[in-house]
């Protein structure tokens, strides 16, 4: 127990032998019978000792019910009857400890001080007045009643507190793994783009170091898609990075690519020198967003990963849209080019996205070259 709350006992404790002492010495009309002040004032002073326990040792302070009993006997029931120095200190004792006491003690006071209370009235001669005995049940089912309602009330203001606790903490971890899952996505888009642009521009720029002297034409065409390449990925980057800040007026919010938008990418990796082509089954449908662009950046990547590490001039890209899945598969001739590099994250990235909706994706060699297939469970929408 705290200290603050040790002093609130005692000075609870203390303001009980202060009016019980005042009662008996001033005398005041409360104040009734033939007893001894010194009795009294023992009675009062052992009574308070033992209250001033009523959080520390509550079933001491419950002994403090024996005190007057004790006494009574004591002195063959010559005892003065007292408001504040006796009903009021059973009173404060019935009450702390329907407030404070834990299990079965919380019950046992308020019987306890019927019990008390009852005695007197039924064997003290003052006090055998039915209007005594209602008045002194009332009053202990009184104070009972307010420490249990206290207590109710702190102990659902507490899991209340507890409940907030958690919903906060919860809310907390709810927004870190969001951050974490955005990072996660911002950092495969940048992939995407920076991948799949800066792959051509390689390769663009290699075809066209080798050719410069014999075949300035296309040399100039190389130049001119690694602009239109450059330009076109700067242009994303932008727009993602817009995307994040604060909106405001002017930003272009344009809607990601979808399948729609697959016969630009493969007119675009036909312009590196890669030739592609593309088959679609099945559409028609209309597909989630997220679904689309998933399979959007998977031929992406796949065909990013043929002009880097494959000797193919040729891949066949299928999409085909059943009726509970979306397929999407990416084939090269190959053979593969020698690398030493380490392994970047593309295919990393390619699972996550598809395992965001459910989906998996499977990257092994072919007959001849590479073959990368992805499965993504459809939902009508």
């Amino acid at each position: 127990m705290t200290r603050a709350r040790w002093a609130a006992d005692v000075g609870v404790a203390a303001l009980v032998v202060v009016l019980g002492l005042v009662e008996v010495w001033l005398p005041l009309e409360s104040a009734m019978g033939e007893g001894s002040q010194a009795v009294s004032t023992l009675g009062i002073v052992a009574f308070a000792a033992l209250l001033s326990q009523r959080r520390a040792r509550p079933w001491m302070a419950l002994a403090a019910l024996l005190v007057w009993p004790v006494l009574g006997l004591a002195q063959g029931g010559r005892l003065q009857l007292l408001f504040f120095g006796q009903l009021v200190p059973v009173l404060v004792l019935v009450y702390s400890l329907a407030r404070h006491a834990q299990g079965r003690l919380r019950w046992v006071a308020p019987l306890c001080g019927i019990a008390f209370v009852t005695t007197g009235d039924l064997f003290l001669p003052l006090l055998q007045e039915p209007s005594e005995l209602i008045f002194h049940w009332a009053a202990v089912l009184l104070a009972f009643l307010t420490g249990h309602a206290l207590r109710v009330s702190q102990e659902r203001a507490t899991r209340e507190a507890v409940r907030a606790h958690e919903a906060n903490a919860s809310a907390r971890e709810r927004a870190v793994v969001a951050v974490a899952e955005e990072r996660a996505r911002i950092a495969r888009e940048l992939h995407d783009i920076v991948a799949h642009s800066v792959g051509m521009i390689v390769v663009q720029a290699g075809a066209a170091e080798q050719v410069v002297e014999e075949d300035p034409e296309f040399a100039r065409r190389a130049l001119s898609t690694i602009r239109t390449t450059g330009s076109s990925a700067l242009a994303e980057m932008r727009r993602l990075v817009a995307m994040l800040r604060t909106p405001e007026a002017g930003v272009d919010f344009a809607p990601q690519p979808g399948i729609a938008a697959l016969p630009d990418l493969v007119a675009s990796a036909g312009e590196s020198g890669l030739e592609v082509s593309l088959t679609t089954r099945g559409g028609g449908r209309r597909l989630p967003r997220g679904v689309e662009l998933t399979a959007y950046r998977v031929v992406q990547e796949a065909l990013t990963n043929v002009r880097l590490h494959s000797a193919a001039t040729r891949a066949d890209v299928l999409v085909d849209v059943g009726g509970d899945a979306l397929t999407v598969q990416v084939t090269d001739g190959g053979p593969a080019l020698p690398d030493d590099s380490p392994p970047g994250h593309g295919l990393v990235g390619m699972r996550e996205r598809v395992a965001l909706y459910g989906g998996t994706v499977t990257a092994e060699p072919s007959e001849t070259g590479f073959t990368v297939r992805a499965v993504l469970p459809l939902e009508q929408v």
